[in-house]
C-alpha cells in the first residue's frame, strides 16, 4: 500500500497533467479536497512523531511583529537595519542572512518587531531552502512584508509557497460552518444561491475530505477552494504589504508600471540603502496591523498626550482596561472619552465602548470599600 507521501505525489501529478476546463472542475475539486486531507494526515503523523529539525525561536516583543518575506538578496537585512536597532549583516550574495534577526522599529510611540528572515525560494514549503524553518516562523508574524526587486518581480513564487502551508493573504475565513454528526448522512444548508459551486458537489467534497455524516451551513458564495480551507479549519489568515526595493536604481516609469501591476498589496516604494520612502513604509506597516493611540487621562488631571497606549483597532474600553491591569475590569464603574470615538468631548461611556485612533480616555474604578 502508498504511503501517505506517495499518495499527495500521485494526486498531485493527476492534477498536474489534468487540463482546467469546465468539465474536469469538479474532479480537480476532489483532488484537492484529497491532497488536503492527507496532508492533514502527514502533519498528524509528523507532529506525533516529535520530528521536524532545527526550527527558529523567536520571542515577541513589542505591540506587533512584521516578518520580512522575500527571495535571497532582495535587500531585508539593508532595510531591518535602517528601520529598526538592529545589526544583520549585508552583502550582494544569496542567503547572508542564515538565522532570524529581530530588531524594533518605533513609530507613532509603537514598538513594532521587525523579523529579518533567511530568503525564501521555490519549494521553500518542501524544506528547500530551511523553507519550513522561516515559514514557521512567518506564520506567528502580525503582518507579512514582501520585499521585492525591481528585476526579480515572481512575487507569485512567494504567494504560492505561503498558500501551501496553509497560509491565506489580505482576506477572510470563509463563513462556513461544519458540524460532524453521529448519522444522517451529509446534509447542506445555504443561506444564499450558490454560484460557483453546486449543493450536490459540495456534499461530494465534504465526503472526499472523511465525513460520513455532518451538516455543512453556507453563508458565503464560496469556491472550491474556500470550502476545502473550511473542511481543513487550520488555515490562517494574514495582512500582506509590499515593498520595491531599489527602485532608485531602476526606470521611474517601469516601477511606476510594476506598483500599478501589484497594486492589490499596497505597494510602498523604497530604497532601503538610500532611505528612499521608509517614512511611507513605516506609516504603511502601522496602518495595516491596524494599531491605534490612546491617550490616557487620570481624572482631575490633563492626559499624557506623550506617552500614548498602543492598542488594537477597534479595541473598546474593556480591552483598554485589560491591558493596563485586570483591576481594571473588576472595579470598572465607567469611562469618559474625548475624540472621535466620543458624540461630545467627555462623554460618559461603558467598557463595551468602542475607540478610535487618538481618543483621550478616563477610566474610574471603584474605590476600596465601595
Amino acid at each position: 500500500m502508498a504511503t501517505i507521501e506517495e499518495q499527495i505525489k500521485e494526486t498531485e501529478a493527476e492534477i498536474d497533467k489534468t487540463q482546467v476546463n469546465k468539465h474536469t472542475e469538479y474532479h480537480l475539486g476532489k483532488l484537492k479536497a484529497k491532497i488536503a486531507r492527507l496532508k492533514m494526515e502527514a502533519e498528524k503523523r509528523r507532529s506525533q512523531g516529535g520530528g521536524g529539525g532545527k526550527s527558529y525561536g523567536v520571542k515577541k516583543s513589542g505591540s506587533a511583529t512584521v516578518a520580512l518575506v522575500g527571495f535571497p538578496s532582495v535587500g531585508k537585512s539593508t532595510l531591518l537595519n535602517k528601520l529598526t536597532d538592529a545589526k544583520s549583516e549585508v552583502g550582494a550574495y544569496d542567503f547572508t542572512t542564515l538565522d532570524v534577526v529581530p530588531g524594533i522599529m518605533e513609530y507613532n510611540s509603537a514598538k513594532i518587531q521587525i523579523l529579518d528572515l533567511p530568503g525564501l525560494i521555490r519549494d521553500a514549503s518542501k524544506g528547500k531552502g530551511r523553507g519550513r524553518e522561516v515559514l514557521s516562523v512567518v506564520r506567528s508574524a502580525d503582518l507579512i512584508l514582501f520585499i521585492m526587486d525591481p528585476y526579480d518581480t515572481n512575487l507569485h513564487v512567494l504567494i504560492n509557497e505561503l498558500e501551501t502551508t496553509g497560509i491565506r493573504l489580505n482576506t477572510r475565513a470563509p463563513d462556513v460552518v461544519i458540524t460532524r454528526k453521529e448519522q444522517g448522512g451529509i446534509e447542506i444548508k445555504t443561506t444564499l444561491q450558490l454560484t460557483k459551486i453546486t449543493e450536490e458537489f459540495a456534499k461530494e467534497i465534504v465526503a472526499e475530505y472523511g465525513y460520513v455524516s455532518a451538516e455543512v451551513v453556507i453563508r458565503q458564495d464560496v469556491t472550491v477552494d474556500q470550502l476545502i480551507d473550511a473542511l481543513t479549519g487550520d488555515r490562517l489568515y494574514m495582512k500582506a504589504i509590499l515593498a520595491i526595493n531599489k527602485v532608485d536604481m531602476a526606470d521611474p516609469e517601469y516601477v511606476q508600471q510594476l506598483a500599478k501591476k501589484f497594486k492589490e498589496w499596497h505597494p510602498v516604494l523604497i530604497s532601503a540603502r538610500s532611505g528612499l520612502g521608509l517614512d511611507d513604509l513605516k506609516a504603511a506597516i502601522f496602518t495595516h496591523i491596524d494599531l491605534m493611540r490612546v491617550y490616557l487621562k487620570k481624572q482631575g488631571q490633563e492626559a499624557d498626550l506623550k506617552e500614548p497606549l498602543i492598542v488594537r483597532r477597534d479595541a473598546s474600553v474593556g480591552d483598554v482596561c485589560d491591558s493596563l491591569h485586570r483591576v481594571f475590569r473588576k472595579n470598572f464603574r465607567y469611562a469618559t472619552v474625548w475624540g472621535d470615538s466620543a458624540k461630545f468631548p467627555g462623554q460618559m461611556v461603558g467598557i463595551d465602548h468602542v475607540l478610535m485612533d487618538g481618543d483621550i480616555l478616563s477610566i474610574i474604578i471603584k474605590t476600596t470599600g465601595e
